[in-house]
């Protein structure tokens, strides 16, 4: 075997090697899962700085306004937070969401602040200040958790 043919053997074991590890890495990428949020919710600290009795002015001053806009109405605003997890080449599954829900009286003050999650494919509240049962709000805080796993990101933020 020739000076020339050793080279040429040595460059082809060499350019597999590259390929192999370019492979793997593609397949080891591939099976990461990929974590994505959505939409916005007020944390705990940022909750705890409104106060029942506030105006919607100071709301927006204090944790902002929802930013989908057919969560805005006259009862209260609604903040809602889904986490998707990406893996690989499949559909994304949404793995949590959650809704902070503010509503306001008749006079445009503060009346309830209450966070919702799902258990087991059922609405529970995690947190809240309340000073009458939200009986208005819940139909509707029941129909953005129910979907669970049915509503895209797109819907949420109306793109």
């Amino acid at each position: 075997m020739g000076f020339n043919a050793m080279a040429m053997q040595r460059s082809g074991l060499r350019t597999a090697r590259v390929g192999l590890i370019g492979l793997l890495l593609v397949i080891v990428t591939a099976c990461t899962t990929l974590y994505r949020n959505h939409g916005y919710v007020p944390t705990d600290d940022e909750l705890a700085l409104v106060q029942i009795g506030d105006t919607r002015e100071a709301v927006t001053e204090k944790i902002g306004r929802p930013t989908a806009s057919g969560l805005l109405n006259d009862v209260g605003w609604f903040y809602v937070q889904s986490r998707f997890a990406y893996r690989g080449a499949f559909e994304p599954k949404e793995i949590e969401r959650q809704v902070v829900s503010i509503t306001f009286d008749e006079a445009g003050m503060v009346a309830n602040v209450e966070r919702f999650g799902l258990e087991r494919g059922k609405v529970v509240p995690l947190s809240r200040r309340v000073t009458e049962s939200n009986i208005k709000g819940i139909s509707f805080i029941t129909q953005l958790l129910g979907s669970f796993g049915k509503l895209g990101p797109g819907a949420i933020t109306g793109e």
